[in-house]
């Protein structure tokens, strides 16, 4: 781990090229949760977490690279149309899918950097505002987003698979 240590998080784009890797990562990084699910609704979502890399609705991927390999990765949608299939919820901003992190390179700010990174790309477009789902059982997840000021806004929660899907905004 020493290297993991000493070398910056580097946050780009993905490139086409390195789909099949961010695949695997988001396998790894989401499978702590396969015990919240029934059999068939964690087959259905660790499907559709894997897929989400070739989403035409996915307006930008973001990968933190250390030494060169990917470690993590957030996406970025316009609405919730585009991130959920449910214009119901009437978001019409950026909305952050799917922060991921290897669980071994946990602990060493590549989540804070994708975030932050996230931020400054929906502060730099002009948009007043993102969005983001999580569960209760992200717990980790809740703090960090919670560390940068985001907040709760129950109006636009909703369920799926029997699990209620909460949701935090910032105002950039």
């Amino acid at each position: 781990m020493g290297k993991l240590i000493s070398n910056p998080i580097i946050v780009s784009e993905l490139f086409i090229d390195e789909a099949e890797i961010l695949r695997q990562v988001l396998s790894e990084s989401y499978q702590q949760y396969e015990r919240y699910y029934s059999p068939q609704g964690w087959k259905d979502y660790s499907r559709k977490i894997v897929s989400s890399v070739d989403s035409p609705n996915v307006d930008k991927i973001l990968v933190a690279k250390r030494n060169q390999e990917i470690i993590g990765s957030l996406q970025l949608f316009k609405s919730s149309e585009k991130a959920y299939g449910k214009p119901e919820l009437e978001i019409q901003a950026p909305i952050i899918r799917l922060l991921a992190v290897l669980p071994r390179a946990r602990g060493y700010g590549v989540g804070k950097a994708l975030l932050a990174t996230a931020i400054n790309e929906v502060k730099t477009s002009g948009q007043s505002n993102m969005y983001l789902h999580t569960t209760e059982f992200m717990d980790g997840a809740i703090q960090l987003y919670k560390g940068f000021g985001f907040r709760r806004d129950e109006s636009k929660d909703f369920v799926r698979e029997d699990i209620l899907c909460k949701c935090y905004r910032l105002d950039v």
